[in-house]
């Protein structure tokens, strides 16, 4: 990979990650020019924007069980106390041990202890599977507002946001989230009982001992700290570059026959490679400083043990401190810092869940789609006149798209709209259906303006065929019920026979009952578009948008659809967007878009005789851009 190509795809990269260590991409040393460069790693970092947010709102999804939450926290108390009570009676039995005790009385004293560990083991159970049942219950409630919000969010979003980065957070960022919640905060809930239990204990034994040991554990919080400081950045990063990978791979399965059609695979596999270097890259430093807490924890908590066996030792000689207390201590001054350890430990699962729980909410807060007007009306009996007045639109606010559009078309009309790619004609049909906004100008369906109109009633009224098809996993009854739920099995026959798909689906070995996997991938991409024909065919909707409806079929079956079509638009206002200038000859009208501008209009006919920019088009004096 040359070192121009290095740079596009971690200029390309950065803007698709958040600022994170590393700021995207870096080229992968070693391979090709630029051996060794720093690419993006010297770009700012940017932290976690509000922990303490995502905690209260992950808390937020636990507050329907607190009921079972207190039981878990009973269970963490009995566990605790009994763990460290018996761990206290090894002290008698050392001390009776020294002083020759009677084997009976030795049994007694381990049975107790049994018991009592019996109990702790009973209560950790419990407080195992309760608490697995309560994390994953608050993950499905997750799960469900995030799903609910993307079904909320504008067409705008999806337009703008890749598909597998947003599949991602329900994935990897959500199973982040779930770590944390099925085992991390019942540790740390466990944890800092543990400590102030056995610091008490300590105290109880022998207080100078105990000030030994509290000593300690500056040196091992500084050393936790220094650690945490580092790996929280680097699970931003994780991530996020793993956000993007995923996106990456979804985009190119999708698109694996567009990349075998060019020759792209080597290009492919290269850019994968340096996605996945990026990432493992990210996920390097991440899991080293992840996995060195571990090591850095141990090797202090060793330091602590030492040191307390020697002044114990000590004391033991010079003051007459029992052995049995000096065996225990020990043992508590071992459990008093392994809760520190595993805290310290569980920071890594932590800081991964709440990079995960924001890349989760940061979707949960994108504004939806604008609520409707108070007063926003329903659109019963629509007979679909649709009126464009001085309509001006643009995706951004400093470029336009659309300059001083204005058409009406009344029931049973075809408007047909061509022009050169980019002219508009979809996004007319994206304001149409509200899927955006108009920036001044009105548009109004039988009078009343569309913006006074609730968008469920709006769309229902409104039937799309686009060229871009998408099937559901289902049966091929069930993909053109989706135009209407409420459609009875003869009206999904008559669709397709209107669409000119019964044939076809006839002659598949389960017929209408065929299931259709991978988006329809069993049928050919004529077939789809068949299909999402005859979907569009089952709705009663007045209002009709065909967007290079049949652009997927050859001529014969076209000339078939048309027939078929022509009956299905009698009654219904048309809009039909074409490259296919021979398929609009018939339409009551047609617009002729340039660079966002209504330039010629009228009949097929009108157009023609005009000899303007339609009989270039139509003639093939010029070419369509």
């Amino acid at each position: 990979m040359d070192q121009a190509r290095k740079e596009r795809l971690i200029k390309k990269y950065a803007r698709v990650q958040e600022e994170v260590p590393g700021g995207g991409p870096g080229p992968r040393p070693g391979r090709g020019p630029g051996r060794g460069g720093k690419g993006g790693r010297n770009m700012p970092v940017k932290k976690p924007q509000d922990s303490g947010k995502a905690v209260r709102r992950l808390l937020s999804y636990l507050q329907g069980d607190i009921p079972r939450l207190c039981v878990v926290f009973f269970c963490v108390i009995a566990g605790t106390v009994s763990m460290l009570a018996g761990s206290y009676m090894l002290r008698p039995v050392i001390n009776n041990l020294t002083e020759g005790s009677t084997p009976q009385k030795l049994l007694h004293s381990l049975i107790a202890m049994a018991a009592v560990y019996a109990v702790g083991i009973l209560a950790q159970y419990f407080q195992q599977r309760i608490m697995i049942t309560v994390s994953q219950g608050a993950l499905e409630k997750i799960r469900n507002d995030l799903f609910r919000k993307v079904q909320r969010l504008p067409v705008r979003f999806y337009d703008t946001n890749n598909h597998g980065d947003i599949m991602s957070r329900f994935t990897n960022d959500l199973d982040a989230v779930g770590d944390m919640l099925n085992n991390t905060i019942v540790q740390i809930i466990s944890g800092v009982i543990n400590i102030t239990g056995t610091l008490c204990l300590m105290i109880y034994t022998n207080i100078w001992l105990t000030i030994v040991t509290v000593l300690m554990v500056p040196l091992m919080l500084k050393l936790a700290g220094m650690v945490v400081k580092r790996s929280r950045r680097f699970y931003k990063a994780q991530q996020a570059a793993l956000g993007t990978l995923n996106g990456y791979i979804e985009e190119t399965i999708t698109g694996q026959k567009v990349v075998k059609v060019f020759c792209h695979e080597e290009i492919a596999t290269e850019e994968f490679e340096f996605l996945n270097y990026d990432l493992r890259d990210k996920q390097t430093f991440a899991q080293f400083f992840g996995g060195i807490m571990g090591p850095v924890m141990n090797g202090s908590g060793q330091i602590s043990y030492s040191v307390t066996a020697i002044v114990g030792g000590i004391l033991c000689v010079l003051r007459g401190f029992d052995l049995g207390g000096l065996t225990v201590f020990v043992n508590y001054s071992r459990q008093f810092s392994r809760p520190i350890n595993e805290l310290s430990m569980q920071m890594n699962t932590v800081f991964s869940a709440l990079a995960g729980a924001e890349r989760v909410f940061k979707i949960m807060d994108e504004a939806p789609e604008a609520a409707d007007a108070p007063d926003a009306v329903s659109l019963d009996h629509c007979e679909g006149h649709v009126i464009l007045d001085h309509v001006t639109f643009g995706y951004n606010p400093d470029k336009t798209i659309l300059k001083d559009i204005s058409f009406y078309a009344k029931p049973g009309q075809k408007i047909a709209l061509v022009g050169s790619t980019g002219a508009g004609k979809t996004t007319i049909t994206n304001l149409i259906t509200r899927f955006y906004d108009i920036d001044s100008g009105s548009i109004t369906i039988d009078g009343v303006d569309i913006k006074n109109i609730r968008r469920d009633s709006l769309r229902e009224n409104i039937a799309m065929v686009l060229q871009d098809t998408h099937l559901f996993t289902g049966t091929i009854r069930e993909n053109i019920r989706y135009g209407r739920l409420d459609a009875t099995d003869e009206e999904v026959e008559a669709a397709a026979k209107l669409a000119s798909a019964h044939h076809f689906i006839r002659r598949l070995d389960k017929g209408y009952d065929t299931v259709i996997e991978g988006d329809g991938a069993n049928l050919s991409q004529g077939q789809r578009q068949l299909l999402n024909i005859a979907r569009a065919a089952v709705s009663k909707a007045p209002i009709l948008i065909l967007d290079e409806a049949t652009s997927s079929v050859d001529t014969r079956t076209e000339r078939h659809i048309e027939h078929g079509m022509d009956r299905l638009m009698a009654t219904r206002t048309t809009f039909v967007i074409a490259h296919r200038l021979s398929t609009v000859r018939n339409a009551n009208a047609i617009m002729v878009l340039e660079n966002g501008e209504i330039i010629e209009r009228g009949s097929h006919d009108e157009l023609l005789a005009m000899k303007g920019r339609y009989y270039e088009l139509y003639t093939g004096k010029k070419e369509l851009d």
